[in-house]
């Protein structure tokens, strides 16, 4: 997704003609292609595409590969596909040999179940220091920042937390029309992450992203879209079929312009995202340690409770 000013939602939408396009494609057939086997975590639906070899070292991902399209799934649908600290870490391991990787031309993420993520795992911060903690949440948001491929992201569900913040670090944001998109930082007693409070403002505006990291406004899909939050929205009845299709057809394109491409379009904002990034952490962790204490659980629960709820 790249970034551009918008000043109100009219001007996003004029901007975004293909937010619903999706709602009013006609029905696929069915997909014929093999389902990516399960790791040994439970997961309600997987991609398609077969384990890539070196699936083994994730506990809390399904990583696949399917003729040049590379799925990144948060496979931890008992917590809502929360992220915690072995997430962070793996999910940062996934980009980098996603990246290395020459088979791979598109690299999604996507959530199992019915949920994109839950965001944060508040547990995370019973064991770590806050510089352990800063340090994590650097390099995890870090590693989206510096990926040079082609990244889709593919919102089956609730994106929360960093979940939303870090949409706009993607290339391309395909959701189901019921996804909803919340960041309720405020209400929480903490701030805003993901790189967040530098890519909103360049997506939407500042009155809509006063609207989410300030005032923790719920955003259904289409709203998302309408603002530039997501590329395109999809029935939920074909999502997956639908954006398989769309997946594959990118796999085509010749790979080097499309890195290089990126590159040009994102290269001038590295900087700003990594120092913004930095500042980010910082704050958010010191307000972790300020409001969530060990055995305090509000703050989970909270999230977790919205997860299944509509904007």
């Amino acid at each position: 997704m790249h970034f551009k000013k918008v000043h109100h939602a009219q001007t996003a939408a004029r901007s975004h003609p293909s937010c619903t396009r999706g709602l009013h494609a006609k029905t696929m057939g069915k997909d014929n292609h093999a389902p990516g086997q399960h790791s040994t975590r439970r997961m309600s639906s997987a991609p398609p595409g077969v384990p890539t070899a070196d699936n083994s070292r994730y506990e809390y991902l399904l990583v696949t590969l399917h003729e040049g399209v590379r799925t990144i799934t948060f496979n931890r649908p008992d917590k809502k596909n929360s992220l915690n600290e072995k997430m962070f870490d793996e999910i940062v391991v996934a980009l980098q040999e996603a990246a290395d990787d020459v088979s791979t031309i598109i690299t999604t993420i996507t959530g199992s179940g019915n949920v994109f993520t839950a965001g944060n795992d508040m547990s995370n911060f019973r064991t770590l220091t806050m510089a352990q903690t800063r340090d994590v949440l650097i390099r995890f948001m870090g590693a989206f920042v510096d990926f040079p491929k082609p990244l889709v992201a593919v919102v089956n569900g609730a994106a929360v937390g960093a979940g939303a913040t870090l949409l706009p670090l993607f290339d391309a944001v395909y959701a189901t029309d019921k996804a909803v998109f919340f960041t309720p930082f405020s209400a929480l007693g903490i701030t805003a992450e993901g790189c967040s409070t530098y890519t909103f403002p360049k997506v939407m505006g500042p009155g809509q992203t006063t609207e989410m990291l300030l005032f923790n406004k719920k955003m259904s899909a289409a709203e998302a879209c309408k603002v530039g939050l997501v590329t395109e929205v999809f029935p939920e009845a074909t999502f997956q079929q639908e954006v398989h299709q769309r997946l594959q057809a990118m796999a085509k394109l010749p790979p080097k312009p499309l890195v290089y491409s990126k590159a040009l379009i994102r290269d001038i904002h590295k900087e700003d995202l990594h120092k913004v990034n930095v500042a980010e952490c910082q704050r958010v962790t010191e307000r972790f340690a300020a409001v969530y204490l060990p055995g305090k659980e509000e703050y989970q629960e909270f999230v977790m409770s919205d997860c299944d709820g509509k904007a």
